[in-house]
């Protein structure tokens, strides 16, 4: 499996831990194997009437002794063994986690939150119980087997020979079994991918969901994700189901098998009675490995089906990387220039790509204002996102300095940018840890100047808790036009030379749009700012203003030029002078 190779390096990281377990786990299965032979003893004395109560004593301290250092070092291997199981849990979940903070937009763009939760999750937990339980298993249907099957052996050959006739019909079960259980894993494993993306669109929703009275809609789409779940998991169970009974059946056999013959010789006085009781207390010590082969299949096709997804997650690589050249942009970073760029989004299966951007030609100057606007779908937002390279153009290239972007260490790049989305995201933790990102660096007077400048300041200070206001997930607790400057005040506290605003007061009221407006104004000339707005009060003091339609240029220049050239720029400013002033009235 070269899947496997993923958890190799934890298991070679902890190698001590696990040799250490291991032994211990050995130790614990020999002293199990001494338990018979005590009480092979103590029944042979008892049959011969030649025990007293001292030695009856001593057999009992004896197993007593055993016992105490069979739990002590069972303590010591599933501290080890499973502790270490653990570390490979949280490794390979702390390398998801960042292997997917690598990829780029695109890839989620396809891939649903519900399949990547499912994968840190569900997945991660089935190689735990694989890399685990799993080993403990193993080694105890290898060594615990062999070992019980070497005592039989010495007590009584031939018995031992009639016990062993099932073992051949249980490898052959595993491995038939095996190749089945990994498929219908997959087909689990999938499907819960299914329903926890279910589950988590609608519980995202569900104020949408209550306001139109979907809830029985919406629960019957759960109940069918579900249905499929478990319906799947019943055709994994009917495999399980027929696999685990085969497997005890075979084993109680044995036993039926021993009580008879060796019933039998014990009469004879071909073996002790205590051989007899200790032949047994070896086969009970034996179905133990036996079932645990079978338990074994079973966590390592679902520890395998888990790797699998894994794997296949951690061998994606991003469209968007460093080059192997790359050199970080100069001090200050120059003008920002594109050369007929172009881009297309991706269609869906059997579908042509879709053009957002094309023949873009553009030089925006060091410390220059530039305002973009367009009807919607019109290519705005998809131009500022290939400025940090959330996504790279189809056709032409864009520069800053001189230097193509892609030639850009990708961490370089977007440590000069302050980015404000058009859909603006917050954590589920306090205001101030929204603005700041978490930075404990960040003093209370730099926050206070960038919320004061988001024009935020006045409505924090309303909230008895100010900067320490939790504002639940997502931002839930605040309204559209809060989180939109919170997301505002978060840009403007990053020091970048390059700020790139998407929209940026289209969720506040005029007034308030007026004040961050202000603010933008006054960075003109310490930063190079682009702005996205359907708002044009938002960008008719910029340098250079371009308008935006079906992807491409059709106008470009100053908020004047633009008013006298009769285009769409003109008629949307007279009908948003017109709202104003209804507004304002």
């Amino acid at each position: 499996m070269s899947s496997i190779s993923i958890i190799k390096p934890y298991f070679a990281e902890n190698r001590s831990r696990i040799l250490v377990g291991l032994v211990s786990l050995i130790l614990v299965d020999m002293l199990q194997l001494i338990v018979p032979r005590v009480i092979k003893w103590a029944v042979d004395d008892l049959t011969l009437l030649r025990v007293d109560s001292g030695r009856l004593l001593v057999y009992a301290l004896s197993i007593a002794g055993i016992a105490i250092l069979i739990g002590a070092f069972r303590y010591v291997w599933r501290l080890c063994l499973l502790g270490t199981s653990r570390r490979v849990e949280e490794g390979l979940r702390n390398r998801l986690f960042d292997h997917l903070q690598t990829l780029s937009a695109a890839y989620f763009d396809r891939t649903r939150t519900g399949d990547l939760m499912a994968h840190a999750t569900n997945d991660i937990q089935q190689i735990r119980m694989a890399a685990g339980m799993g080993l403990v298993a193993l080694n105890d249907a290898v060594v615990m087997g062999a070992a019980a099957i070497g005592f039989m052996l010495y007590i009584e050959p031939t018995l031992t020979a009639v016990v062993l006739v099932p073992m051949p019909f249980i490898a052959v079960a595993a491995r038939f079994f095996s190749r089945r259980m990994h498929r219908r894993y997959r087909s689990v494993q999938a499907s819960f991918s299914d329903l926890t993306e279910a589950v988590r669109e609608r519980v995202a929703g569900i104020r949408l969901i209550k306001a139109h009275n979907r809830k029985t809609a919406e629960a019957e789409k759960i109940e069918t994700a579900s249905r499929v779940y478990v319906d799947e998991n019943l055709s994994l169970v009917r495999i399980t189901g027929a696999f685990f009974p085969m497997m005890v059946l075979l084993t109680n056999l044995s036993m039926a098998l021993v009580l008879f013959l060796g019933g039998r010789q014990t009469i004879l006085h071909t073996i002790t009675p205590g051989d007899f009781v200790a032949f047994i207390s070896y086969l009970g010590l034996l179905m133990w490995p036996m079932m645990a082969l079978g338990w074994v299949t079973n966590l390592i096709q679902r520890g395998r089906a888990s790797l699998d997804r894994v794997d296949a997650i951690l061998a994606t690589r991003p469209d968007i990387h460093s080059a192997a050249a790359a050199r970080p942009l100069r001090e200050p970073a120059g003008a920002i220039v594109f050369e007929g760029v172009g881009f297309s989004y991706p269609g869906g299966a059997g579908t042509q790509t879709r053009a957002a951007l094309s023949g873009i030609d553009l030089r925006i100057e060091p410390g220059a204002v530039l305002g973009i606007v367009g009807p919607p779908g019109s290519g705005k937002t998809t131009m500022l996102s290939l400025i940090p390279r959330l996504y790279d153009p189809s056709a032409g290239r864009i520069l800053i300095g001189g230097l193509d972007i892609r030639a850009v260490p990708v961490e370089n790049l977007r440590g000069r940018i302050a980015f404000m989305p058009q859909e603006p995201f917050l954590f589920a933790g306090t205001l101030r840890n929204n603005i700041t990102f978490g930075d404990p660096g960040v003093d209370d007077e730099r926050i206070t100047e960038a919320a004061r400048a988001a024009a935020l300041l006045h409505t924090i200070r309303l909230f008895p808790q100010g900067f320490d206001t939790v504002v639940g997930e997502r931002g839930v607790m605040l309204s559209g036009g809060q989180k939109q400057r919170v997301a505002l005040a978060r840009c403007l506290l990053t020091p970048a030379p390059v700020m790139i605003l998407d929209d940026p007061i289209s969720q506040v009221d005029f007034e308030t749009g007026a004040l961050i407006t202000q603010t933008i104004r006054r960075l003109a000339g310490a930063r190079t700012i682009l702005i996205v707005s359907h708002r044009l009060s938002a960008v008719r003091f910029a340098d250079r203003i371009l308008v935006l339609n079906g992807g491409r240029v059709v106008q470009t220049g100053r908020h004047a030029d633009l008013l006298a050239a009769k285009g769409y720029y003109a008629v949307t400013h007279r009908l948003q002078e017109v709202e104003e002033g209804c507004d304002a009235a």
